[in-house]
Formats: C-alpha cells, structure tokens, sequence
C-alpha cells in the first residue's frame, strides 16, 4: 500500500507540473491544493498514519535540501557582489514582520508566548516556491538576482529571529538572558555542524573522475552529505536549514572548481519536494479551521503589512533603486516549506500550542501559496 501511494503522490506531482505550466497557478500550490483534496480533510485517499509516519522526516529532509542550494547565494563572491544590499533588505523585512506580526497577535490574543512564536515563524520567506516561480518565469535580471539573494538571506536571518523569539517564548521575560545564550549556541553550533560537513565534501567533490560515469559519484557525494547533515541536526537537536545553508555555503566559497553538487541536487530535490507540499497539504484538518480562521486572516494582514513595510524602509536606507523600494516587498510574500518546518520545531517545543500552531500556519500557508506566488509571478513581469 505504501509504494502504491507513493506513485500515486508523484504523478500528481506530474499533474502539478503540466497545470503550473498551463495557468497562472504555480506548481507548489497545486500540489499543497491536492494534498488539501486527498487528505483527511478531502476525499481521504491517504490515511493519517501516512501522513505521521512521512511527513517529518520528509521535511527535515526538504529543508536540509532547500537550505543547501540557497546557502549557494551565500558564498564569499556572491555576498561580496551584493550582500550589503541584500543583507540590508533581508535584515529589515525580518525584523519588521517579526515586529508587526508579533504585536498584531499579542493584541489579539494577549498571549505573548504564542505572539512570538508566530512572529518569528512569520519572518521566512519561501525559497523553494520563490525559485521555483523566478525559474519558471525565465526572467533573469537585477531584480530576480537580488530577490533570490534576499531570500536566501533573510531566512536564514529568520531562522536566527525564530530561534531568539522560540526560546524567549519557552523560558519566559525573566530568563532573557538565559533564552539568548540558548539560542546563541543553537544557532552557532547548527552553524558549525554544517561548516564541518562542508570542508571534507568540498574536498571531495570533483577529485573522482570515472570516465563516462563521472557524474555519478558527485550525485551520491551531494545526497550522502545532505543527508547526513539532516540526521546530524535531528540527532543533536539543532537547525536542519541552518546547518545546510553553513554548508552549502562553504561548499560553494571553497570549491570553486567547479558547482555541481548543486546541481545533483537540485536534480533529485524535486520528488522530494513533490511528497513534502502535498502531505502539508494533507495534514490540515478543515474542521479545526473555525477556531483559528480569524486568527490566519490577522496573521496574513500583519505579515504581509511587516514584510512591504519592513522591506520598503530598508531598500530606502540601503539606497536602492526605485523598483526594489517598490515591488521588491510584494515579491517576498510567498511562504510555505520553512514556515511548516518553523511550525512543526515550535509544536514540538511547545506542545500546548502544537495544533494551534499548525493549523494557523498550514491555512495560512495553503492561502499564501494560492495567491502570493502568482503575486511574485506578476511583479517580476512588471519590473522592466
């Protein structure tokens, strides 16, 4: 039965391509649309123990993957040819989301530990359906350049923030500087775990030459390390993403030789990305949906209004051009892969909020996946 949904999950995925490439929906949206359809809440086509059983590690897995290939907008030459900018930006449309969206919520509920949760969760962008959508539009130019820059960036910043914000929620006011020595080292040895993967597998990468099969043994380097590096975190309990954007990084500032562990990569990304979005898809529940529809239309407002907000006023003090100040805020709204993996971390963390949390964040993922990619879609066409 296993195998026969799996198949099944894929060729939606190849359902999900032909419709991303015929319509303005993007393809993730289709897919986090058929999740939607399939699950519990559907048709029940799948059951609920798949999902328990798939969907966790398939994240830690997908993130791990996403984080290595943005951690290559993050070598040495890239942040040299546009850091400043792009850290600019990123720095200020995670701290304005953070901001907005954590007072917004505090107002709402007056609970300031799930205030916080949900402002850091706010702060991640979506690499995967950003990519994806700046892939498929086949525009390449300063503004897609930038935005991809910034995205990569900004949720590693976000990552940081979620983190600082988790454990002060967790620990309580009382213990601030306790919560931010935690998160200091969380986030610095997730770093490291990734650094020191990265050393021997830029190493590695390209030194085996097999003839006609050359290519094969840098394919099983790229998944054996990422792998690894998703299992190394789990088992110590740090940052998937965090350490994966490390190693990506590195990977691409000291193996310059060559860049195709990235592309072995994203080679096989997409199967997994396919079992990823539609099992969020089909992880949430409609009928939990009238406790916390409210909440998901004030949580979209707030972020939406921290990210334009947050974005506009950095690429004003950054002195940027007159498109990022205007578009570049609307283009950062898509959220999905890093915002579920933030969700499932905090529900874990703090069980009392755990259903809470991931519903709120799953609808609103599944709203902000059907709008906001094709929102993205418009505003690179209309940037010249």
């Amino acid at each position: 039965m296993t195998l026969l949904t799996l198949g099944g999950l894929f060729l939606i995925g190849l359902i999900a391509d032909i419709v991303g490439r015929f319509t303005p929906l993007p393809r993730i949206t289709v897919l986090l649309i058929s999740g939607l359809l399939i699950g519990p809440s559907g048709f029940a086509l799948i059951s609920d123990v798949f999902i328990s059983d798939w969907f966790e590690p398939l994240t830690n897995v997908a993130l791990t993957m996403i984080g290595f290939l943005m951690g290559q907008k993050l070598s040495i030459k890239a942040l040299k040819k546009n850091g400043n900018l792009a850290m600019v930006i990123a720095l200020g449309k995670v701290l304005g989301t953070a901001l907005v969206v954590s007072l917004l919520m505090w107002l709402v509920t007056g609970n300031i530990a799930l205030a916080l949760i949900l402002g850091g969760i706010a702060t991640a962008t979506d690499p995967a359906a950003t990519y994806d959508v700046v892939h498929e539009s086949g525009i390449s130019n300063s503004f897609t350049n930038d935005l991809l820059s910034i995205v990569a960036i900004d949720d590693a910043l976000g990552l940081i923030v979620f983190s600082l914000l988790l454990t002060l929620a967790i620990t309580g006011a009382s213990l601030v500087p306790e919560a931010l020595l935690s998160s200091t080292v969380h986030i610095i040895a997730s770093l490291l775990v990734g650094a020191a993967l990265a050393v021997p597998m830029s190493y590695l990468t390209g030194r085996l030459d097999f003839g006609q099969r050359e290519g094969e043994p840098i394919q099983a380097e790229a998944i054996g390390f990422v792998l690894v590096c998703a299992g190394a975190t789990i088992f110590f309990e740090l940052s998937p993403i965090l350490a994966a954007m490390a190693m990506g990084s590195v990977v691409a500032s000291i193996a310059t030789h060559h860049n195709r562990p990235f592309h072995a990569i994203e080679g096989i990304e997409w199967p997994f990305m396919i079992l990823f979005f539609i099992l969020a898809g089909a992880s949430l529940h409609l009928d939990q949906w009238q406790d916390v529809g409210w909440l998901v239309v004030i949580y979209i407002f707030a972020r939406g209004l921290g990210t334009y907000l947050g974005t506009s006023l950095a690429a004003k003090t950054a002195g940027a051009d007159t498109a990022t100040k205007r578009w570049m805020g609307l283009a950062l709204m898509p959220q999905a892969g890093v915002a579920l993996g933030m969700a499932l971390i905090a529900s874990q963390q703090m069980p009392n909020y755990g259903e809470l949390i991931l519903t709120l964040v799953l609808s609103a993922t599944i709203l902000l996946e059907i709008f906001s990619p094709m929102l993205t879609g418009w505003v690179l066409r209309k940037v010249p």
